[in-house]
């Protein structure tokens, strides 16, 4: 075999060794893990300098359809002649980072529904949803002019139109903005849909798969040009025109190849503000992964170039090598504290507020925390912890204290100034009881688990913090922790006002927030997953209501509200695992509306459609239109579906008459 032809092979082998695994968990975002890194490390994470087969950073820019040309009758075919078809596609996907699309089937040459006409996107004040949050401060909460519905509108609601992706399995966020609707899913289209008919008026292939939501604005103050900015599962951040989606840039957020972006980018002033993560625990659990590097990190980049302005680290030390376990890989630490979720703005105080993820590896105090920057410089402010020890990685049996009261909820928080976020690099090295066997056969070395008094319950925040505004004007923060421990924290230094936990167990299941709630002037609201929806008092942490929602007797094994909740006057929306978008009233939690969308539906494009779990995202209310994405397997056993759907009230027949007779009689409903 010649060089380049065995490097591209071991290239090949390492994206099948990765791949392979991610789907075979139910669909889930890291598979391929086992097969790259029992196959294929040993060459393409390898750090000898005399060592030339190219790193899985540079394997990662490759285009999938180009990955299994090569696997399939490319110069690599005879070296995968033992490969299944399925498994060569899985590999090619998770080298490439998104399904895929040979035939571009999502490309606008394929829709049926192209838009007759093209307006221009313009700058207003129309009824829109911009971004994660519908504002700055993540609130998720629409005013009644924005959202157009009433509660009573909101229990009326039927579907108007469906839009199937082609290829999908998953569906993210949305974002609606001068009657357009923004939306992705894993196929790696990004489309602007008419927000009132679905009609298509352009898609774009990303590099990834786009796993974040959009944000749109202009390019800077002096350039009024609109962009759609938002980030992929390989760390790049897009800028493109809002109206036509041309690239006008895309910039690699950093070099490390287990990067993504999966929170929605915030602009402000001209500067996008990017968290970036990384799904190194799943690597992490192959023997042969010399864990762990990964730190998480903000960005702010130059909305109209995507040059970087600031970067500043969750955790402030790169990892260094504190050992060897017993297959000679090195262990290095501190690491991890991605960014999973959207910054939140504070224009007042000029700062910017994140909450972070677990520990990869030591005892890093930007893990599991909510942490502010300064929204000009990048500098820490001060960083709350609100769960130290929490190591978590897919090769080490998990600890899971805390549920039902043990070690782990509510356990004391430790608040730092920026100048003391120091992170210690032991618990890698130490060694642990009873890890598993590596996945593919290769025992995995007990050494590379941390000790069983920091290994992980993985309960850090997928959420992003909530700036709420008091009915008095005083403001705090809102974060939920995933074992559904919500903190009211002080944005002026990080200490904690009130914390409550809104967990409970129900039929054996244990209710925790994921990704995320809705605040208004006096209440904070959450959904819970396997329970139901809780409203709390923003002044004093008390709960004013629970109220459970039961699956369908078939789905019992999918219950609870994993996506994020939306806010109207009078509303509170939610999708859930079990397929079911509700509604309930925001004042007692009584069920106003439901809808199922785990099944098939007739789509404005023409493709087959099919709904799961209504996940990740949550719905969207604009200008009297409810919009959700179905489909979600993420790691919580969801449901995959690739169905996006849009509500508007049904017309009451009884008030239409009563409105058709009195224009008759001339009164106009005068008295």
């Amino acid at each position: 075999m010649k060089n380049g032809t065995r490097l591209l092979w071991c290239a090949i082998m390492i994206v099948f060794t990765t791949v392979w695994p991610t789907l075979a968990r139910a669909q889930s975002e890291s598979a391929g893990v086992n097969q790259y890194f029992n196959n294929c490390a040993s060459c393409h994470e390898n750090t000898d300098p005399g060592q030339q087969a190219p790193k899985t950073g540079v394997l990662k820019q490759m285009a999938p359809e180009h990955v299994l040309d090569v696997l399939t009758s490319g110069s690599m075919r005879s070296n995968a002649a033992a490969l299944s078809d399925q498994d060569k596609r899985l590999i090619a996907e998770w080298v490439g980072g998104r399904k895929i699309d040979a035939d571009a089937v999502g490309s606008i040459e394929k829709m049926t529904n192209v838009c007759s006409t093209h307006p221009a996107v313009r700058e207003s004040n129309a009824p829109a949803w911009n971004g994660w949050g519908a504002d700055l401060r993540n609130t998720r909460s629409q005013t009644a002019a924005a959202a157009g519905l009433s509660p009573a509108q909101v229990s009326r609601l039927q579907l108007k139109w469906a839009f199937g992706f082609p290829g999908a399995t998953a569906l993210y966020a949305q974002t609606v903005y001068d009657g357009r609707l923004y939306v992705t899913s894993n196929a790696g289209y990004v489309y602007s849909l008419d927000a009132d008919s679905g009609c298509v008026h352009w898609a774009f292939r990303s590099q990834a798969a786009v796993r974040s939501g959009f944000t749109i604005g202009r390019l800077s103050r002096t350039n009024p040009r609109l962009a759609v900015f938002f980030g992929d599962i390989r760390g790049t951040a897009y800028a493109l025109d809002a109206g036509t989606g041309a690239v006008i840039w895309k910039t690699l957020t950093d070099p490390h190849p287990l990067a993504r972006i999966t929170g929605t980018p915030a602009l402000y002033e001209g500067r996008l503000y990017v968290p970036v993560t990384s799904l190194e625990e799943p690597e992490a659990g192959q023997a042969n992964y010399a864990c762990c590097t990964f730190r998480g990190f903000v960005t702010a980049l130059d909305a109209s170039t995507g040059r970087q302005a600031w970067k500043t680290y969750t955790i402030p030390e790169a990892a260094k090598v504190v050992g060897k376990n017993s297959l000679g890989k090195d262990m290095l630490a501190p690491a991890g504290a991605g960014v999973w979720v959207t910054p939140t703005l504070d224009v007042k105080r000029r700062a910017l507020y994140v909450a972070t993820g677990n520990a990869f590896s030591g005892t890093p105090t930007g893990a599991n925390a909510v942490m502010a920057f300064n929204m000009d410089t990048g500098k820490v402010l001060w960083t709350m912890q609100a769960l130290a020890l929490d190591v978590w990685h897919n090769g080490c049996v998990q600890n899971v204290p805390g549920r039902g009261g043990g070690r782990g909820r509510g356990a004391a928080p430790q608040v730092t100034p920026a100048a003391g976020a120091r992170g210690g690099a032991t618990g890698a090295a130490a060694g642990a009881r009873g890890a598993p066997a590596g996945r593919g056969g290769t025992p995995y070395p007990p050494e590379n688990c941390p000790p069983q008094e920091i290994l992980g319950p993985d309960w850090d925040f997928g959420a992003p913090p909530i700036l709420a505004r008091l009915t008095d004007g005083r403001e705090i923060l809102i974060a939920a922790e995933k074992q559904g421990l919500v903190w009211a924290i002080n944005p002026d230094d990080g200490k904690v006002l009130w914390k409550q936990d809104v967990a409970r167990e129900i039929d054996g299941g244990r209710g925790e927030t994921l990704f995320g709630g809705a605040v208004d002037s006096e209440h904070a609201y959450f959904g819970l997953v396997s329970s139901g929806h809780v409203a709390l008092d923003l002044r004093t942490g008390e709960e004013i209501w629970w109220t459970p929602v039961a699956p369908p007797a078939a789905r019992q094994n999918q219950r609870g509200i994993v996506g994020a909740v939306t806010l109207i006057p009078g509303a509170l929306l939610s999708g859930a695992r079990d397929g079911m978008v509700r509604a309930v009233s925001s004042r007692t939690g009584q069920l106003l509306w439901e809808f199922d969308s785990s099944r098939e539906f007739t789509t404005v494009n023409g493709v087959p459609a099919r709904g799961g779990s209504a996940a990740s995202g949550g719905p969207v209310v604009a200008n009297g239109m409810v919009f959700i994405g179905s489909g979600y397997p993420g790691f919580q056993g969801g449901q995959p579906g690739n169905v996006l759907l849009a509500f508007a009230p049904a017309v009451r027949l009884d008030v239409h008459a009563d409105e058709m007779k009195q224009k008759a009689d001339g009164t106009n409903g005068k008295k």
